[in-house]
């Protein structure tokens, strides 16, 4: 399986210390050594950084997490390959453009016998991750011509995620830049902090910050991995079917999608 990594913040904040943990886990601490890949919004735009080699001997992957890059959504991915080969083009998070925005999707699991109608929106590369991003991105398409609110699209989104679980495990973290959208199948975790902020410190490296030296009273930043990243703070596990939907750090909307 692969881990994801997305982060919701109410001001500009950088991930290196939770990107710092996950990195880590690509080939060192962990098996996902097929690649990785981080998305980092910043306005409108988006910078994306991939490499198809594991992540704990990635010059791209120590370059960033010297690199302080501030957003206030972000989705990355660490892959060990199931479906596809190990390339460039298999490795996640995905993107694609709709109605003007950069659209973001990284998947964990695997989907059994997965062959999606043609739609607007092809995969590039082999995954069924890729297959399933395109499936939703081409239904939300034909529903909803124009730009929607995150609130219209949750039936279809919540729809949506719910026949991709029948085929097997669907983890999965979606974003436009405005909002960030989370499924659990079989692992999610979640910690939001907020003020009074305290130290952390880091599962997979000898690594440790006091956020009260990087914060302000202000600030709410939510982390979503699949494995809890640190090993002094109280993370929250994600029931099978849970769904979210964050807004600058805040869950603004969550429920479950029963068992079939």
């Amino acid at each position: 399986m692969c881990e994801l990594l997305g982060m919701s913040a109410n001001v500009p904040t950088d991930v290196v210390f939770s990107l710092t943990g996950l990195m880590q886990r690509g080939g060192r601490t962990g098996p996902h050594r097929d690649g990785w890949g981080v998305a980092f919004y910043e306005g409108r735009g988006l910078r994306l950084f991939q490499d198809p080699v594991a992540s704990c001997d990635s010059e791209v992957a120590k370059m960033l997490q010297r690199y302080q890059i501030k957003s206030e959504v972000v989705i990355g991915h660490i892959r060990h390959a199931n479906v596809g080969t190990v390339s460039l083009a298999n490795t996640h998070p995905f993107t694609r453009e709709l109605w003007g925005q950069y659209w973001c999707f990284a998947h964990n699991g695997q989907l059994a016998d997965f062959y999606p109608a043609e739609g607007f929106y092809r995969a590039v590369g082999e995954t069924d991750s890729e297959a399933a991003f395109c499936d939703l991105l081409n239904r939300i398409r034909d529903q909803f011509p124009s730009p929607a609110p995150a609130e219209s699209l949750l039936p279809l989104l919540i729809e949506a995620c719910g026949e991709y679980r029948t085929r097997g495990v669907f983890n999965c973290l979606l974003s436009n830049g405005e909002w960030l959208f989370s499924f659990c199948t079989t692992k999610l975790a979640q910690i939001t902090r907020r003020a009074p902020f305290g130290p952390a410190q880091l599962r997979d490296a000898e690594l440790k910050v006091d956020f009260r030296a990087e914060t302000t009273p202000d600030d709410v930043v939510t982390v979503l991995a699949t494995e809890p990243l640190t090993d002094n703070e109280a993370w929250d596990l994600h029931a099978p079917g849970q769904w979210s939907l964050w807004r600058l750090g805040h869950c603004v909307a969550s429920g479950q999608v029963p068992a079939c």
